[in-house]
């Protein structure tokens, strides 16, 4: 059957006012010219640290294993750790956080579907004769009904689809710090437990130095008796001891401390740290670099990679922005039945439907949309910003790092020769003065340098195990992501997007 000529020219019209409508439309739209990011990511090839790191052992698996504080040596230390991993409340606030953001992605994933409702209800009135008259008012009157409710925002320009992206990266972001928030309280278990071993070891110290202080008074003392000394050099020796009692309670109040900063990454109260022994005496983890830094480790920090996710949500969010300045279609449909009396509400006579398509032109909002455009290029800079820092101060940890293993391993051997010429020297002053040809003065002397070679080497050892435990938090405490975890930037070298 032939259209009629009428139809068609309507249908043509039709199609002419609507193309019309739109092209108006888009030119009369907010516009978006001007605004665009101003940050670049940082290329990380043109940060050198060839020249740091020459002369550091190099290996293909030169990154730190998953359990890298294992090679401390100290089983007290590895149950400590997985014990905090079990426990720590911090790690439920990375998780909750974690938990967030997956409720984020459904909610961007909801608003890109359609939405179905239904509304059954009843409606019943009565209306006074005064106003409709003896037919229609005095009754009362009763409508059962049952409406469908249909409801879909177009995606034209992919905008609620960018929304979804940023959230899904803000996701991958939030996954990371998960990570990221377990081995950072791996670390910081560790350094406490090396905090722990120090303030033992200083005991240890102040405990060799009160037993040489009463040594040295009961030999002045039979100095004394002898008529070599006087009661002069008595007082000077019974002096020293309250000094290496307070060192000791010093010491004992390090330990103390230790054990409840132990306990808090634990999760547990203070007891718990009492419960704490003496640590086994710790091996300095080996220093050893990959041989593919820097590249590498943007791969291998979990603030990086977390970082460079919160890049790609930001600019997924520009996207979504930049969608808002073009019309809108939103579909609306509903259908139903309305009936008087339910036994005939499903009858066909009481259906009824109503189609309602709606187009939504920005012309004019004062700015709004442009504003929030603009704001969406500035957390677009920032966070590129704060992934460009992130890369940086990650090679910059690892070179002081680097450098100061390097560093404390020669100062401890120096120290340790010291500490034996110290020893030597004081107990040839003691064999003097137990034979009557030496002074007080001599001993005195040789004890203090002996007491500061042995606090000197004591810190020094301490500092040079946390550096090499900060090195392997600066490789990134053995985070691996997951295949096809990473951004694609990350992946192809970081190049500038």
């Amino acid at each position: 059957m032939k259209t009629p000529p009428d139809l068609k020219l309507s249908r043509r019209h039709g199609r002419t006012l609507a193309l019309t409508v739109l092209t108006l439309a888009l030119a009369a739209c907010a516009s978006s010219r001007g605004l665009q990011p101003q940050a670049r990511l940082l290329d990380v090839d043109s940060l050198q640290a060839g020249s740091t790191l020459t002369g550091t052992a190099l290996s293909a698996t030169g990154f730190p294993s998953s359990d890298w504080w294992r090679a401390l040596g100290d089983a007290q230390l590895d149950a400590l750790v997985e014990e905090g991993l079990r426990n720590s409340p911090s790690l439920d606030i990375a998780d909750a956080r974690l938990r967030q953001a997956q409720a984020q992605v459904a909610g961007a994933h909801a608003d890109r579907l359609p939405s179905l409702s239904v509304s059954p209800g009843y409606t019943g009135m009565r209306l006074p004769e005064s106003m409709l008259g003896d037919e229609a008012g005095g009754h009362y009157a009763g409508s059962t009904q049952a409406v469908l409710n249909f409801s879909y925002g177009v995606d034209l320009w992919g905008g609620k689809r960018a929304a979804w992206e940023a959230a899904v990266d803000s996701n991958h972001a939030a996954t990371v710090d998960a990570q990221a928030a377990r081995l950072d309280l791996s670390a910081g278990i560790v350094q406490a437990y090396l905090e722990l071993s120090h303030a033992w070891e200083l005991q240890q110290v102040a405990d060799d130095e009160l037993a040489r202080a009463d040594k040295t008074l009961q030999l002045t003392r039979q100095r004394r008796s002898a008529g070599i000394d006087s009661d002069l050099q008595v007082r000077q020796a019974e002096a020293r001891l309250p000094v290496a009692r307070q060192q000791q309670l010093a010491a004992q109040q390090q330990i103390d401390a230790a054990r409840n900063a132990l306990a808090a990454l634990l999760g547990q109260g203070p007891d718990r740290g009492q419960q704490i022994t003496r640590p086994q005496p710790l091996n300095p983890l080996a220093l050893q670099l990959p041989g593919v830094l820097p590249s590498e480790l943007l791969g291998r920090r979990p603030d990086i990679v977390a970082a460079r996710w919160r890049v790609e949500a930001a600019g997924r969010q520009i996207d979504a922005a930049k969608a808002r300045f073009y019309p809108s279609l939103n579909l609306t449909a509903l259908g139903g039945v309305v009936s008087k009396d339910l036994g005939s509400l499903l009858e066909s006579g009481s259906t009824f439907g109503i189609l309602a398509p709606a187009l939504s032109l920005p012309i004019f909002d004062g700015g709004r949309l442009r504003a929030g455009l603009a704001g969406r290029d500035a957390d677009y800079d920032l966070a590129v910003s704060s992934y460009n820092r992130a890369v940086v101060d990650a090679l910059r940890e690892v070179a002081d790092q680097v450098n100061a293993v390097r560093s404390l391993a020669t100062q401890v051997e120096t120290q340790q020769q010291a500490m034996t010429t110290a020893q030597a020297a004081n107990d040839l002053a003691l064999q003097r003065y137990r034979a009557g040809i030496g002074n007080y003065l001599d001993v005195l002397s040789t004890q203090d340098l002996l007491l500061q070679a042995q606090h000197r080497l004591s810190n020094l050892q301490s500092q040079r195990l946390l550096s090499s435990v900060r090195l392997s938090a600066a490789l990134g405490g053995g985070f691996q992501p997951a295949d096809n975890a990473l951004p694609v930037a990350v992946e192809t070298n970081n190049k500038n997007s």
